[in-house]
């Protein structure tokens, strides 16, 4: 069934301009127990929530379900200096008037009410640790299983923020399009009524045609509040260290030119991007740094078989779940320019060279560069798809996620076609000597983020012929105050299992595990170890029986450490191909400094003797003052501090800044 042919209601929406009307629509439609769906992420329609939210919070009698991913919520800072220093940021990069979802303000402090009930298939980030509510409750699902598991739910609702098109003719589920018409479907297939439809209209979200818009009848109810809207959810953008440089630039030469490209978010990704794009528009310098980390990379069996490290003659088409900024700036740069269309004969025909002219004018009018199921970033990103030209645009698809995520069914063949040379990007937090990953939760059972999509791509790169999966990590962690390994022995939670080991890269190399035995995947992961922890993984493979007594590790791995990367990379930091931001930034001058001296500062605070050190310094010896430490100061609000707890507030913040000043 396609998007469109999904089944509509014979008459008219109903139209709604209050949120108090809008909720009685809902109310006398649903009856007095809502199970809703919403999407994940920026597709929510926040102040419609928080109108239903309430209503039924304040009416014991009835009861409601919320089945959703990813609540995005703006932090709350601590008080002290991250107040300080966040929450004048917070304030221009949300707005004031953000509507912060009441039922996740409600759930990170364990305070839904008896009659709310929210599951969630994915948390934001380390969010929800210390919630109750949400732990219990977080369903532990792939992305594709989400649609199939939720039409079970008795779905009454399912609400959504749509873009308008300029006739105001039509409606865009723009952001995500990912799991809402999958979910219709699965409803139909069960022989379940169609759940009543609702969008929030917002002026702010880019209309995004294609696949991704229906006619304005497709919702029962469309609500148009009055302008203005509140700002979209932006991700504040991520500074970038020399260990995610190195990381970026490693997995840079694991992508083939005239291939795919799947891609997650944070600063290990922008690293990706960015030195993709210095592979394709300053090749020399981009080979210099190459060399710089390992001479023998270009010429390595892995980068040979696997990847390349020229420019994009014929470029890349993206199909990601996620399209964020990274796929913006690849777009840019003229990297993301290879187009696929679904038509499997013209595909074959060009898989095979045998393209005609008149394939080649079709794929150039029609044809898609990157697919996606659902988009997340920065405002610029927002920007820019709101303001593409109409012939460029029609080059981004905004789809289903079972046409994403999952190779399998009615269109493998297609997909087989289309993603040649795949490369699948997603991070993980550890990874253990024997290839398996962790990338959702903790051990004791609590969960970090989600499982996502990231199994299925996974999975998807062992099922295509030339296909791989890349688990991106940092060689090491902060925990506690100490300085961890990230590569681990064993773990006692697995998201990705041993068995679909694939291509590890960290700050210190690339491991390619794929069809290795545990003994040659225990050495691999050994190399790309931090020096620091590996005579305890040595210790530990030996004592079972996964290396031999008397292996000695190479001399080379003693190189891994944090302050040889830096010095490798110093000369392309100095000359400005490494920034700390190279994708954009969302703080001013004065608060990149502050955000480089805060990082330090919260390193040198991390244990009690740490703490205790760093202020007996500041106290002494806080620092000079000069322009850019009063220009610093002044935006923490501390020029004229008042108080003892001011005062050191702002010696210790004196002392960052020269500290980061001189490193």
């Amino acid at each position: 069934m396609s998007d469109r042919d999904a089944p509509v209601p014979k008459d008219a929406p109903e139209a709604a301009a209050a949120l108090a009307h809008a909720v009685d629509a809902i109310l006398a439609r649903c009856g007095e127990e809502i199970a809703v769906a919403a999407p994940l992420g920026l597709g929510k329609p926040h102040r419609l929530l928080n109108a239903l939210y309430d209503r039924i919070a304040a009416e014991p009698g009835r009861r409601l379900r919320i089945h959703t991913a990813l609540s995005l919520d703006p932090p709350t800072p601590r008080a002290g200096l991250e107040k300080r220093f966040l929450q004048p940021f917070l304030d221009r990069h949300f707005g004031a008037a953000f509507p912060r979802l009441r039922y996740t303000v409600a759930q990170k402090a364990d305070a839904l009410p008896p009659n709310v009930h929210v599951e969630e298939f994915y948390l934001q980030s380390g969010a929800m640790l210390g919630s109750t509510q949400a732990q219990s409750s977080y369903n532990a699902l792939n992305y594709t299983h989400v649609a199939r598991t939720v039409a079970r739910r008795g779905i009454g609702l399912l609400v959504h923020r749509v873009a308008l098109s300029p006739d105001g003719s039509r409606l865009s589920l723009s952001c995500n399009p990912d799991l809402s018409f999958d979910l219709l479907d699965e409803i139909a297939r069960l022989g379940g009524p169609r759940p009543m439809l609702v969008a929030e209209v917002d002026a702010a979200l880019p209309f995004i045609d294609g696949t991704a818009a229906v006619a304005r009848d497709f919702f029962d109810l469309v609500l148009e509040l009055p302008r203005p809207a509140p700002k979209l959810f932006a991700l504040p953008r991520q500074a970038v260290s020399d260990a995610e440089f190195a990381i970026g630039l490693y997995a840079s030469a694991l992508v083939r030119d005239g291939g795919t490209l799947q891609i997650g978010i944070g600063s290990l990704s922008d690293a990706l991007c960015h030195a993709l794009v210095l592979r394709h528009t300053r090749n020399a310098d981009y080979l210099a740094m190459l060399d710089a980390l390992d001479p023998a990379l270009r010429d390595s069996a892995v980068v040979r078989d696997c990847g390349g490290t020229g420019v994009f003659a014929e470029g890349l088409y993206g199909a990601s779940e996620m399209v964020n900024d990274g796929f913006m700036r690849l777009r840019q740069a003229g990297i993301l320019v290879r187009q696929v269309l679904d038509d499997v004969p013209l595909m074959r025909r060009v898989c095979d060279g045998a393209a005609t002219d008149a394939d080649r004018a079709l794929l150039a009018r029609d044809g898609h560069w990157l697919d996606g199921g659902f988009y997340l970033g920065s405002t610029d990103l927002y920007d820019w798809l709101r303001t593409l030209p109409a012939d460029e645009a029609r080059g981004l698809g905004m789809t289903r996620i079972s046409h994403i995520n999952e190779l399998y069914g009615g269109f493998e063949k297609l997909e087989r076609l289309q993603r040649r040379d795949a490369r699948f990007f997603n991070t993980c937090m550890m990874m253990s000597a024997l290839g398996a990953a962790v990338s959702d939760g903790l051990d004791d059972g609590r969960i970090v983020s989600g499982v996502g999509g990231q199994y299925n791509f996974v999975a998807m790169a062992h099922a295509l012929r030339d296909g791989r999966s890349v688990l991106l990590f940092r060689a090491t962690r902060e925990q506690g105050g100490q300085t961890r390994s990230s590569v681990v022995w064993n773990y006692g939670h697995c998201t990705i299992p041993r068995h679909l080991r694939d291509v590890a890269v960290n700050e210190y190399g690339i491991a390619d595990l794929r069809g290795v035995d545990d003994g040659g995947c225990v050495r691999a992961m050994l190399a790309i170890a931090d020096a620091r922890f590996q005579p305890a993984l040595l210790a530990k493979a030996k004592a079972a029986r996964k290396l031999p007594k008397d292996f000695a590790p190479p001399a080379g791995w003693s190189a891994n450490t944090t302050a040889e990367i830096t010095r490798r990379l110093a000369p392309f930091r100095a000359s400005g191909l490494l920034v700390d931001y190279p994708l954009g930034c969302d703080f001013t001058p004065v608060e990149q400094r502050l955000a480089r001296a805060l990082g330090w500062l919260k390193s040198a605070t991390a244990t009690r003797g740490g703490k205790l050190r760093t202020v007996a310094r500041a106290l002494a010896t806080p620092g000079p003052i000069d322009d850019d430490t009063r220009d610093a100061l002044a935006r923490m609000g501390l020029s004229a501090p008042h108080g003892t707890s001011a005062r050191i507030e702002a010696r210790l913040v004196r002392l960052a800044l020269a500290a980061t000043r001189a490193g």
